[in-house]
Parts: structure tokens; sequence; C-alpha cells
């Protein structure tokens, strides 16, 4: 059996990688990592919307938005990936500054669990003498959650004492903390190792002389946290330092997954060990005229389909038995990596519910790009009779479409991503047989995955303006 150590980091694009974007990020170690050691997955997209989900279907293997949403893992059902490693031998360890999955119960599977406190709306420790200072002002940032009148970036920076240097940033204190357990326990074989980079995670808060570098002359207010809702709140320059914030903190998280990646290799693990460097999500910042990844902005009426920016996300792997150097254009889905990495792993697991997920490590060892067909990213929602205003809604992706069922205005959308990968020109309208033929496949995709009724009717009604009353997975419950 071999170690298992994935490194996961929150809303990072898959576009940030390769200089594949329209505004470059430096993301040289990653760029590294694909180029010299790992194999990449060109066509991965996540399935369960957003954080919490998205993490337990990797955990479980199992499909989760078409049944729940936000949740414990516990309460999803009793698969969990580190208790069932533990049960064949390995030694389990969580390291991450994920604020969510202490709440939401994952550390209980694991050994041992390290969390590093302060990210987003986090709050260990109180100093109330210290005045919150306004940094990003109401109006370009998100309305809540809030505490004691002071919205969520600017509680963020002072929980964190407006730190300056980039040893204090949350992507070095995990990524150190990586490095230590790995020279701490390089010699114990078989262990699972699971980080959890919340960055490039909002408040986007990286040391400025970074962000200078993407925005060298911008002098107004630092845009540090989207306003999830319509870009047009921004203005030209402040959508561009939204956007340099978030390029800066994606480039310190690839410097200390480099930091692992480099002590994985002075330890010399790579033959004993499967290494995975993936992401949940992405983010808008500006496409679709939108920035963030949900809708909480009273503001906007729009729904808001999970677009390529929010769901194509990274994937790579390596180790031993791995090619090198290998570009994959097959499609996949988190759910797939629990029977996949523990394949790969040469480790059986039992699990006791049944999983969604296909194996796909007979494709990274033979070179070959047929796995699945299509892949669908989907957000939870509960509703009775009509969907909710202001939804994430679902996207459907085949080797050539993208397709989402309840588009921006309730109509369905249709894009080409040979030619069109942000989903920037909707061809529906001139595509009606295959939106038809499209729909068709979603809602079978529901039915086989045993969606409930009242779940698989919101997406057989036809477009009702979004009046409906309920609720949809974002980040916390008061929203």
């Amino acid at each position: 059996m071999k170690n298992i150590i994935v490194l996961l980091t929150d809303t990072f694009r898959y576009d940030n990688l390769g200089n594949r974007a329209e505004r470059p990020v430096r993301t040289p170690e990653i760029d590294a990592f694909a180029a010299k050691r790992a194999t990449s997955v060109e066509k991965f997209y996540m399935n369960s919307f957003p954080t919490i989900p998205h993490r337990t279907d990797f955990a479980t293997g199992v499909l989760g938005w078409p049944h729940y949403g936000w949740q414990p893992i516990d309460v999803s059902g009793p698969n969990h990936v580190a208790k069932m490693l533990n049960r064949q031998g390995y030694t389990t360890q969580l390291i991450c500054d994920c604020p969510h999955l202490f709440n939401a119960r994952f550390q209980h599977g694991f050994d041992a669990a390290f969390q590093h406190r302060g990210q987003e709306g986090d709050l260990p420790l109180l100093h109330l003498n210290d005045p919150i200072q306004e940094i990003v002002p109401l109006e370009k940032t998100r309305p809540g959650p809030s505490f004691n009148g002071h919205t969520l970036p600017n509680k963020h920076r002072w929980t964190n004492r407006y730190y300056e240097l980039e040893s204090e940033t949350f992507a070095a204190k995990t990524g150190m903390t990586t490095v230590r357990f790995l020279e701490e326990n390089a010699s114990h074989n078989p262990f699972f190792l699971w980080v959890d980079f919340f960055d490039p995670h909002e408040p986007w808060d990286p040391p400025e002389y970074m962000v200078r570098r993407y925005d060298p002359d911008y002098d107004g207010v630092p845009m540090l946290h989207p306003n999830y809702g319509p870009s047009s709140v921004y203005t030209e320059a402040e959508l561009y330092n939204l956007w340099a914030h978030y390029a800066a903190e994606s480039e310190l998280v690839d410097r200390y997954i480099g930091r692992v990646l480099q002590k994985i290799d002075d330890l010399q693990l790579w033959e004993d060990s499967i290494v995975v460097v993936m992401a949940d999500h992405g983010m808008s910042i500006g496409e679709h005229g939108r920035t963030g990844k949900s809708n909480i902005s009273p503001e906007d009426k729009r729904f808001w389909p999970i677009y390529p920016e929010i769901g194509h996300v990274p994937f790579l792997i390596a180790g031993g038995g791995i090619p090198k150097q290998q570009s994959l254009d097959l499609i996949a889905q988190p759910i797939d990596l629990l029977p996949t990495i523990c394949d790969l792993a040469n480790v059986e697991i039992v699990t006791e519910k049944k999983t969604d997920g296909i194996s796909f490590a007979d494709q990274i060892r033979n070179s070959t790009n047929k796995h699945r067909d299509f892949a669908v990213s989907g957000c939870h929602i509960s509703a009775t009779g009509a969907r909710p205003q202001r939804a994430t809604t679902p996207f459907l992706i085949t080797y050539r479409w993208g397709y989402a069922p309840i588009g921006e205005d309730g109509s369905p959308e249709l894009y080409d991503l040979t030619v069109d990968p942000l989903a920037k020109h909707n061809i529906a309208a001139d595509n009606l047989d295959i939106v038809a033929e499209l729909h068709q496949l979603f809602t079978n995709h529901l039915t086989d995955h045993q969606a409930p009724d009242d779940f698989l009717a919101l997406w057989q009604r036809s477009a009702d303006g979004g009046t409906g009353r309920g609720s949809w997975a974002v980040d916390y419950a008061d929203q």
C-alpha cells in the first residue's frame, strides 16, 4: 500500500494554471509539477457545490447535491475516506485552515487533525480594545455575515491583526505545518494526509507588495472581497484590482504547494506515495457580469448557473506507477476520486454505503482519454413549488457542449466549449434540438442517481421567473 497525500485548495480556477487565462496568474510550482512529474486531467469538474458538499463527495464517493446540501459529513452518510483507510492500516492526518471542516465534523474520521483558525468568518479570539478598520466599504463587498456592524472582509482583517508578512499568511502557515508533518512522519508507511488550503478563498489579503506586481498603478481602496452580485458595482480599475488580489493569493498558494512538493522530493517519497493536487471550485471575477460564486445580492435577480470559471477545476496526480508529463483529455468528477486513488495506492476499502464514483486509474496508467461522457455540477436546492430566486443552478458538460437547464434569466443556455471555454456566447436559440437532447441527458442523470421526485420536478418545470421561496447551499446559513 502507498501513502496517499491530497493537497486540496479552495476557489482555484482551472485557467490559473499553464498561462491559460486571459489575465495570467503566476503558478510556477504547480506548472512545473504538471510539466515534469504529474498526470493532469484536463476536464475535471466539481460535482456538488460549494465547499462542504464538494468535500463530502470526495470523502464518501457518493453524489450529494440531488439529495442534500451543506451539512456535517456523518449526516450525509456512513462513508468517510479517513475512517475507511484507517481500517486498512493507514495512519490518517488532516491539516487545514478551511474554517468549515471542523464544523462539518470531518476531523472525527482522522487519527489526528490540526486547524489554523481565523479564516473568513472564523473568530477564535476577540480583541475588542482594538477598533475594526473599514478596509473595504459596504457597497463593494458582500452584505453579510457581519460582526458588530462590520462586513466580512473587515472582520477578517481585524481577526488576523492586519498581517503584512508572507510568513503570517494562511497559505504559508498551512504549507509549513505540512512540511513539518512530512519531516516527522516520512518513515511511517502507509499514511493518509489531507491538506486543505482554504486560500485563495476570499477575503483576498496577500501582502500588498504581491498584489502590486499584478496591478502596479492602482491607488484606490483595496478590493479584497467580491460582492457576490453584479460586477457593475465596480469601476474597471476596481474590478481589475479585485482580480489582482485573487491572482496574488493564488500565486501564494502555488508557492506553498510547491514547498510541500519539494519536501516530498527531499524525503524521497514519490515512489511510495500517490500525490494529488486539486481544487473544489473557481470564482467569477467579472465573467458573466458577476463577482463571486453564488448570488446573495438582493439587487441581482438572476439565477447563477455554475459556469466554467466556477465548475472547471485543476486535477493533477503523481507518484509511483503514474506516468509523468501526461495530459489526459478525459471527463472526471470528485466522486470518482475515492476508487481511483485507492486503486492507484493498491488498497482495497469496504464502503458502508455504495459509491457512485468510477475509478479512472486504468486510464491514468494506460494514457487513455475515455471515462465519463459528461459531467454535471449542481447545488442542492430545498424548495416547494418553485426554484428560489437567485439560486445557483446546474451546468452539464460534454466534450463539446456546456448546457445550463436554467440560465441566468430562467431560460436554457447552450455553449460550444471547444471555441468558447468560458461560456460567453449563448447559442441555445439556434440549436433547440441539441438543447432538448442535453436536457434529456440531464434529467436522466438525476433519475439515475435516484433524485427525489420533488427535486427532479424543479428541473422539469418550465421557467417560473424565480419567484419561489426556498434555500440553496451557501457558506453561511444566514444568507
